[in-house]
């Protein structure tokens, strides 16, 4: 027969509301109490049956990560970040990836319906923001990376249109004036500002941006190749290309190199998030750094504030990004 907390209790000779604090790390215990019991746990080889002592408070101290995919070290970094702090203050993080399907998101979201899990980031979603609302309501739910409009949802993103501006401030701070820009055909909201942002800069420093300077596809790395070859093949070729993504960047920078110009010196390219490889590439790429960790450490302790907190914060959290110049702009 398993040993039960009342066992625990009677072996140590104290009450089982105190082994019920000691296994709930209370400070209303004293020293000598909570040793006595935690070698008589030891001792009787008791295991605490977390999961419904959890569910009996309805809570678990657990949040759930869904990303887009798991092969983003973008995303990667941010979980660091939440995963830092959750630890310091008793929480456990745990991630899944939807692959960018509605059907295994909703999937995942069951774990937040059937209260497995306290609360759920989202790092991209396919709900629109009528249905996130809807869930707010009810749950506690936060956005990362990616922002709903219209959804009045905890929210931690960088300024996507700002951000993308500076990448075409910088790139024209450097003389170039005919500039590139390799887009995404997508719902994401950071790719429409990151674009609109990119415009805004072109025009207020009166620069002409021509159809054929503007390639949008998937964020598929296949398609910076393509629209560098693109951009290269023109009779009047772009000295400059700024993509959404590094991913897309580095691909339009293998396809420049394959087509025999020195990047940094016969074209700049600047893509945007600072993935890891930005510095190991050749040559190392420019980008618009999104400060991953920042972000995950805010996001996680504003999540983390809202389920005791009788007023929701659903703040829209803009952190701020950074320009960093390498080798691929010159630098």
């Amino acid at each position: 027969m398993s040993v039960t907390i009342k066992d625990v209790a009677r072996e140590a000779g104290v009450s089982v509301a105190t082994v019920s604090r000691v296994l709930n790390g209370s400070p209303n215990v004293s020293e000598a109490s909570a040793k006595l019991v935690n070698e008589t746990i030891e001792r009787l080889g008791y295991s605490p049956n977390f999961l419904g002592r959890n569910l009996r408070k309805r809570a678990t101290n657990v949040i759930l990560v869904i990303i887009p995919n798991a092969e983003h070290s973008l995303y990667m970094k941010i979980c660091v970040g939440m995963q830092n702090y959750a630890q310091k203050v008793g929480y456990d993080i745990i991630t899944a990836s939807s692959n960018a399907t509605t059907a295994v998101e909703t999937r995942h979201m069951n774990m937040l319906f059937n209260r497995t899990v306290d609360g759920v980031v989202l790092m991209g979603t396919s709900y629109d923001a009528e249905s996130l609302n809807s869930i707010a309501q009810n749950y506690d739910i936060a956005l990362c990376c990616e922002g709903v409009t219209g959804a009045n949802v905890l929210t931690v993103t960088v300024n996507d249109e700002q951000a993308g501006y500076d990448a075409a401030a910088a790139l024209i701070g450097k003389g170039h004036k005919r500039i590139a820009f390799i887009g995404a055909e997508s719902t994401a909201l950071s790719a429409s500002q990151r674009e609109h942002g990119f415009r805004r800069a072109l025009s207020e420093h009166g620069l002409e941006l021509p159809d054929e300077y503007v390639y949008k596809n998937t964020y598929d790395q296949e398609n910076g190749a393509v629209a560098m070859e693109k951009f290269l093949k023109l009779p009047e070729p772009p000295t400059a290309v700024f993509a959404v993504s590094d991913i897309l960047a580095m691909c339009a920078i293998r396809k420049a190199v394959e087509m025999g110009l020195a990047v940094g010196k016969d074209i700049s390219v600047i893509g945007f998030d600072n993935i890891s490889m930005c510095e190991l590439t050749n040559p190392s790429l420019s980008t618009v750094e999104q400060p991953c960790y920042k972000m995950g450490e805010l996001v996680c302790r504003k999540l983390i504030e809202n389920f005791t907190a009788q007023q929701k914060d659903n703040t829209y959290y803009n952190v701020a990004h950074r320009i960093i110049l390498r080798e691929s702009t010159g630098d």
